[in-house]
């Protein structure tokens, strides 16, 4: 006989399970009519999965603590003992517990059926909150670019844009668009600035001068298509380097009508692919919560995902862009996507959902529940006919970051996951690609056994330098005062890391295959410091890099222009980084290194961020968004930097750099300021009102007090009780609980 549940909890039996109303609801109205899979089907599958994998998700995570419990009891009778670190003792010691494998020999990914987006181009990537469904559609057409728009609405081009066109600004856009333009695509004589008219001519493409003198392109396989009339184009269509640039012209537009050539913008190719977040930057911690995530990623996958938004008086409609459409130099139509490729990321081994509770009345792993709704919505792209004008995958892949994994067992446990939702969902073998986070310590140091656990599945593996120094924190906690934040980017270990995850990628070879990617930028108001600092990722031989918007995307893109990666990837071949470097960990040398002001100022600086993150996690949902710093600096904020931010308090606290009673004055002074940065923040609860009452100030207090005995440091469990606790008014732990009480009522009768 099954539970007997409280109406106001909203549960209903489905085949072994006990599913939450809202999920319900989308699953048999909105998921399933269509997919080709049935209710039935659906429900016993989730059973299954949950049958035959949630046992060995939880050994797993056991694993993780015991992997734990081991290096901090090293690490602290070498500091009883006045043993100074040793990277070899220490790689030997790992070597010894099973924490460290050894890898194959040789290990090649053959991953098939692979789109060229992530095997061969290199480009932007957008990582985006897909519970919000206006981000979402922004980031899947953020292919392509106005650069005009990027250079006009930034820092690159120096003062403030202001209200209204100011035609001197428009010109140094303008300037910088022409000189891009002789950068990547010379003419054989003079320069962009100077032409009159572009055309496309029977023997190739033409370019008028001012002067009356007719040129082309020094590299004459770098024009590939044009839209309009051969004579009078209204798109020039160039390629460099993988990526398009699209020449647009129109003598009767505000811009072109006071060009020479008539050009009204200049279109670069932009987030080749792009990331739809489930996990790090989305707050969904219920059955309501996840029915919008899967509700938008349907709609994504569908294409007919749609979101009405307010900009001044107008009430505008975002939809899916169509592909575009070109002719080549012989007449013929081709098209291009319209649209980045895109990704989905679930959540992590580690959290369970109480969207979905098993026979036991237990919450499910969440990454299960995550599988299986994945392969179901990507059943609606992979039907579409080749001349669908918006379908994601032209090859029949689906394809999945899973974030947090933590060594190869748990790669290989993914790829059976993987494997077992093909064959209960219908889906050909190694439909589901998979992308590995390289972003936890357990995983940097197994790489390519990580690699090899999935080689017919890789389609990607990526540095998260922010969740990686979290880890690396959290995982040799017991080793010493961490150095202060502000200095974690120079230490020798997070240099080897990024080194080591291209060399590792690249003796495997992910290149042609696979795309190797870097970490974000994280300050979205910076363009100009962006158009600096990043073209270092390409220079690195990584084929992508993550972008906070679509404005970042398009700026990202010219540096794709300037650095072949290909070739940057062949210069490194054979490289080697230095395997003990990865292992020295970052502490200071001398406790009395950290003087007080130092201090004050880092957890200032950490308190400030962490609130500001947190209380519109916790009161309004919000999973991502710029958060202003101590210095009123905006920063893309999510999980990981939380992480950070976290563990690096609860570790000074651990060694008495500074004191409970310092850390707590610090945060409620920080509340202050951040309510006063949230001051025009719609929507936004002031914790000053009621530092005592207000769950937001608890969790972030929670964070750090309890940072130590959090699992693998991460903010999630503690992030997901108080928001839960705040929108139902009650315990996450109370509906399993009354389950439990239900049953045990149910077997006494």
């Amino acid at each position: 006989m099954a539970p007997q549940f409280h109406s106001d909890q909203g549960y209903k039996s489905r085949s072994r399970l006990f599913v939450d109303t809202p999920l319900i609801h989308f699953i048999e109205k909105e998921l399933l009519p269509g997919s080709g899979v049935s209710v039935e089907q659906f429900y016993e599958s989730l059973a299954t999965l949950v049958d035959e994998f949630g046992k060995t998700n939880r050994a797993l995570l056991k694993k993780r603590l015991d992997y734990k419990k081991d290096i901090d009891q090293w690490h602290r009778e070498r500091r009883e003992q006045n043993i100074a670190f040793d990277a070899d003792a220490f790689e030997q010691f790992l070597r010894d517990t099973g924490y460290i494998v050894e890898a194959p020999e040789q290990v090649r990914v053959t991953t098939a059926k692979v789109d060229p987006e992530l095997a061969s181009i290199a480009g932007p990537q957008l990582v985006v909150p897909v519970k919000n469904a206006r981000f979402a559609l922004n980031a899947a057409n953020a292919r392509w670019g106005s650069l005009y728009d990027a250079l006009y609405g930034t820092d690159v081009i120096p003062g403030e844009a202001g209200q209204g066109y100011d035609p001197e600004r428009g010109e140094q856009v303008i300037r910088y668009a022409r000189d891009l333009l002789d950068e990547l695509f010379p003419l054989q004589q003079g320069s962009h600035s100077d032409v009159s008219q572009y055309r496309v001519m029977d023997n190739g493409f033409a370019v008028e001068l001012s002067s009356g003198a007719m040129t082309t392109l020094e590299h004459s396989d770098a024009f590939r298509g044009f839209q309009g009339s051969a004579n009078v184009p209204s798109a020039i269509l160039l390629k460099n380097n993988g990526l398009h640039v699209e020449i647009q012209i129109d003598r009767e537009h505000l811009i072109g009508r006071t060009d020479k050539a008539g050009v009204k913008d200049v279109v670069l190719e932009s987030a080749i692919t792009a990331i739809q977040d489930f996990e790090d930057s989305v707050a969904a911690v219920d059955a309501e919560d996840k029915a919008e995530v899967y509700r938008n990623m349907l709609g994504l996958y569908k294409g007919d995902l749609s979101a009405e938004f307010q900009k001044g008086a107008k009430t505008l409609l975002r939809t899916l862009e169509q592909d575009r459409e070109y002719r080549s130099l012989s007449g013929e139509s081709f098209r291009l996507p319209g649209r980045s490729t895109l990704l989905i990321r679930n959540v992590g081994h580690l959290m369970t959902t109480p969207a979905v509770l098993d026979e036991h009345c237990c919450e499910i792993p969440e990454g299960i529940l995550d599988s299986l709704v994945t392969a179901v919505i990507a059943r609606f792209d992979l039907a579409k006919k080749e001349s669908d004008p918006v379908r994601n995958s032209r090859t029949g892949s689906v394809y999945i970051v899973k974030p947090k994994m933590q060594g190869p067992e748990e790669v290989a446990f993914c790829s059976r996951l993987f494997a077992r939702t093909e064959q209960l969902t219908g889906l050909t073998d190694n439909t589901l690609k998979m992308g590995i986070m390289d972003e936890e310590h357990r995983t940097t140091l197994n790489l390519k056994a990580c690699i090899a656990a999935a080689s017919e599945r890789v389609i990607f593996i990526n540095t998260g330098f922010l969740d990686r120094t979290g880890s690396e924190m959290h995982m040799n906690m017991e080793a010493g005062p961490m150095v202060p934040k502000t200095g974690m980017k120079h230490q020798q270990w997070i240099r080897s890391y990024e080194d080591w995850n291209v060399d590792v990628g690249l003796q495997c070879g992910l290149s042609g295959h696979a795309q190797i990617g870097k970490g974000m930028w994280a300050m979205p108001d910076a363009m100009a410091d962006m158009l600096t600092a990043k073209i270092a990722h390409p220079e690195a031989g990584a084929n992508c890099a993550w972008v906070p918007s679509p404005t970042a995307a398009t700026l990202h893109a010219i540096h794709y222009h300037r650095v072949s990666v290909t070739d940057v990837q062949q210069s490194l071949e054979g490289r080697q980084t230095t395997f003990s470097d990865l292992l020295q960990v970052p502490v200071v040398a001398n406790q009395k290194e950290l003087k007080p002001d130092v201090v004050q100022r880092e957890l200032e600086n950490n308190a400030q961020g962490i609130l500001g993150y947190v209380v519109r996690w916790i009161d309004q949902g919000v999973g991502c968004s710029k958060v202003p710093d101590i210095n009123n600096v905006n920063l893309m904020e999510d999980r990981a930097t939380l992480r950070i931010s976290a563990q690096h308090i609860a570790n000074w606290l651990h060694y008495g750099v500074c004191s409970e009673a310092q850390v707590r004055e610090v945060f409620y002074r920080m509340a202050a300021i951040v309510d006063q940065q949230n001051v025009n923040t719609d929507g936004y609860t002031p914790m000053c009102a009621d530092l005592d009452g207000s769950t937001a100030f608890r969790a972030a207090l929670a964070l750090v007090f309890k940072g130590l005995v959090q699992p693998s440091g991460y903010t999630e469990p503690l992030l997901h009780k108080y928001r839960y606790r705040l929108k139902h008014d009650r315990d996450l732990k109370s509906v399993t609980q009354q389950c439990i009480q239900s049953r045990e009522a149910v077997a006494e009768v």
